[in-house]
């Protein structure tokens, strides 16, 4: 009976982590709405519009949590305080590069090599929880991440350049979740609140000297809440949620959704130049998740019959 009950209390933490990249996958188009702006001013305002939206919502409607969360660090012993202080600021760092990098290559490297990232970024998360985090791993999980690691060097024969700019995007991003799965006993959406206002300190400074022209168009701003609410925030925080219930193996291994997505509106709606051999790789992807996930399919096959 307890063991039923915690496989219900998993789901909703694998809806979370499904949820983050399936959001994450549509975060090209409006990026692309605005890809006449610097990749650097488009991250910038993006950072600094989500941290006004995140701590007006806390201050109004989050006084108390946030309370506690600050009485719960002070009775933290020191070197506890000092572990959750150097862990938000190197979460902090690595999410930036990852936005940073994203955000350059969908507007000046390809959104193919954005996609690419996301496919090599669930094998850098495994690789570094298993090492680091000392997370198992079942024979069925890891044969589906040889059938990944297969499609990722299928598309990786291309473009060297997208390769780079791939992995760099995606060690970012992996050792951001696990930096978040070392983290715990707070709040996620403060931590995540804490992290937008580390990012700023390195952002702010730049908008003051900034060379740009302040943007006055209507759609940039427009755009800029969008993406700071809908694919910074909401996603962000999923990701951290899902988190505190499921490894960060399978968090990782759910980020394929993000570039089956990105791949398929590349394909489409971007119409961009796609070889054959990218429709093998991608369906290839695709057979990872579902064995990666065989479980956790049939587990929630059971609970719908």
């Amino acid at each position: 009976m307890v063991n039923n009950k915690a496989k219900q209390g998993r789901g909703k933490y694998f809806f979370a982590a499904f949820f983050a990249p399936f959001i994450w996958g549509f975060m090209s188009i409006p990026i692309r709405w605005i890809r006449d702006y610097p990749a650097e001013d488009i991250l910038y305002f993006r950072i600094v519009t989500a941290l006004l939206v995140l701590w007006l919502y806390l201050l109004l409607f989050r006084r108390k949590a946030m309370a506690r969360d600050i009485q719960k660090f002070k009775d933290c012993s020191k070197s506890d305080q000092v572990r959750q202080v150097g862990l938000t600021l190197l979460a902090s760092l690595l999410i930036f590069g990852n936005w940073f990098t994203y955000i350059y290559a969908v507007n000046h490297v390809s959104i193919q090599s954005a996609a690419l990232a996301y496919l090599t970024c669930p094998l850098i998360t495994a690789a570094a929880a298993y090492f680091i985090l000392k997370e198992e791993l079942r024979p069925l999980q890891k044969a589906a991440l040889l059938v990944a690691f297969g499609s990722v060097c299928l598309l990786a024969n291309g473009s060297l350049r997208d390769v780079l700019w791939a992995i760099t995007i995606a060690t970012c991003y992996a050792f951001y979740l696990i930096a978040q799965r070392i983290s715990t006993g707070f709040d996620k959406l403060h931590q995540l609140a804490i992290q937008l206002a580390i990012c700023a300190c390195f952002v702010i400074p730049r908008l003051l000297y900034n060379h740009h022209d302040i943007p006055t168009q209507p759609l940039f701003w427009v755009t800029i809440l969008f993406i700071a609410i809908v694919f910074t925030i909401i996603p962000l925080f999923l990701s951290m949620y899902a988190l505190i219930g499921i490894s960060s193996t399978t968090t990782g291994v759910l980020l394929y959704i993000n570039p089956l997505i990105a791949f398929s509106l590349a394909a489409t709606y971007f119409q961009e130049a796609v070889s054959p051999i990218k429709y093998v790789a991608y369906s290839i992807i695709l057979i990872a998740i579902i064995i990666f996930n065989w479980n956790n399919i049939k587990q929630m096959e059971k609970k719908s019959s």
